[in-house]
């Protein structure tokens, strides 16, 4: 999942894909604005057939709290 979501993040930032860490903050260390992030959840919501909570997500600040949320509601 981790895989995937950053072959996503790619197409929203400019960052080199071995760049993007599980530790990695969108907003701080990717360099997302509230905008890229809104889209991306979009693209996400389709990549893995979810429908996301926007309350929920607007408390996700790393890559790894989106793949344990992603993970979470995909089961």
């Amino acid at each position: 999942m981790f895989e995937k979501l950053a072959d996503i993040i790619v197409n929203y930032v400019e960052v080199s894909r071995e760049n993007i860490k599980p530790e990695s903050r969108f907003m701080e260390d990717l360099g997302f604005t509230s905008f890229d992030f809104m889209s991306m959840l979009g693209e996400v919501e389709e990549e893995f057939d979810v429908e996301l909570e926007q309350e929920e997500a607007a408390n996700i600040r790393t890559v790894q709290e989106a793949v344990d949320y992603l993970e979470k509601i995909s089961q």
